[in-house]
């Protein structure tokens, strides 16, 4: 087992690293403060073809896997610079067309994703589902060689920066209650409206209730077999989950970095306040979490890529990574005293990412309940 990072992703880091600190801390607060994507960064990182490094070659990708676009999250987030967004279209939609999606729809949407000028945002939240998937309650009926889909969705990302939207509706029934299916559906379809969903926490993308009233889709808007959703959204959260502990890794290292810096040069009496324990501790404490979290990340991301089974992995590395960015940002602030709330020193809007990645994309309780089910083979509470 080698636990060596080769050449290439050393160099791949270093890239990423080096773009995403020409933006920098001041510029991602300023976008979040303004709820304005990072649309300069994206198209920079899209340029530089690292936005779709896990897409095929054949399709304009960097024909890497799971496992480089992680170190891609994970060094934007490093350089103070996270984008959300790369967990849902790049990760999830980008994953699910490559491995479902007809030829046509591969030529026509993997191109963009891959080069940054198009983005597919995912649907599956609804308001009275929750983390239960078989609630779901959107239809898709057929009508003709048509889908028509009603229903509403919310907590959507990004629906405002977005070409398309990868949906997922029921389709009939199963055994399990529910035969699911996915869809994608043009963001500016006829019937498709979104009404913005405000939040308190300061990002760049913003949330949306989408409603479908009628949404007329063609018979190419299905990807995959009807029916087979299920099997399909699980393929493609898994990707989301292991992107989202990456870039959980990066803030808890912004942070860790930014309270060392601070710690290093703040002196109140003799010495610099990094020297007392009551400092230093909670800080290498925070940084042990971080290095156990990135090593469960990559462990996950390359099961994912090499076929094997991710999903125990994919949740654990979730946990870990955001309690450990949480950690680390809670070190952080404290160490800086009262200068931790100050918009000079730029902690809170990564605070509040990072208390989101605990709730998204699925909640520490069900990880919690997921590792106690499949891992320990306890009885199934829900």
């Amino acid at each position: 087992m080698d636990f060596a990072e080769s050449q290439e992703h050393q160099a791949l880091r270093a890239a990423v690293r080096d773009i995403a600190a020409k933006f920098g801390p001041r510029y991602y607060a300023e976008r979040a403060a303004a709820r304005r994507p990072c649309a300069e960064l994206w198209r920079a990182l899209g340029e530089a073809g690292f936005i779709g490094v896990n897409i095929g070659e054949q399709y304009g990708g960097g024909g890497g896997g799971l496992t480089e676009l992680a170190l891609v999250c994970e060094e934007i987030a490093a350089a103070g610079t996270p984008l959300l967004l790369l967990l849902v279209s790049a990760a999830i939609s980008a994953e699910m067309i490559s491995e479902f999606g007809t030829e046509e729809q591969r030529q026509a949407w993997l191109p963009g994703l891959a080069s940054g000028a198009a983005k597919v945002v995912f649907a599956i939240t609804e308001p009275d589902a929750g983390s239960n998937t078989l609630r779901i309650s959107t239809t898709a009926t057929p009508d003709g060689d048509d889908w028509v889909l009603n229903g509403t969705k919310y907590y959507i990302s990004g629906v405002d920066e977005a070409q398309a939207v990868l949906v997922v509706a029921r389709t009939g029934q199963d055994e399990r209650g529910g035969r699911l299916s996915l869809f994608l559906v043009p963001a500016d379809a006829a019937g498709l409206a979104r009404h913005l969903l405000p939040v308190d926490l300061l990002l760049p993308e913003r949330q949306f209730t989408l409603h479908f009233d009628g949404v007329r889709a063609g018979p190419g808007a299905l990807v995959g077999a009807e029916g087979e959703g299920f099997r399909q959204v699980f393929h493609g959260l898994n990707p989301e989950r292991i992107t989202g502990a990456a870039l959980a890794v990066g803030v808890a290292r912004y942070a860790l970095g930014a309270a060392a810096r601070y710690a290093t040069e703040r002196t109140v009496w003799s010495a610099p306040i990094g020297a007392h324990q009551g400092v230093s501790h909670p800080l290498a404490k925070a940084a042990i979490e971080t290095e156990l979290a990135a090593l469960m990340t990559r462990q996950a991301a390359w099961q994912h890529d090499h076929g094997v089974p991710a999903g125990e992995s994919s949740n654990m590395a979730k946990y870990a990574a955001a309690e450990a960015a949480l950690a680390a940002l809670d070190a952080a602030i404290q160490a800086h005293g009262g200068n931790g709330l100050a918009s000079e020193y730029g902690l809170m809007p990564y605070w509040g990412l990072a208390r989101l990645l605990r709730i998204a994309p699925v909640n520490r309780e069900m990880i919690l309940n997921y590792v106690a089910q499949h891992s320990l083979g306890l009885p199934r509470s829900y």
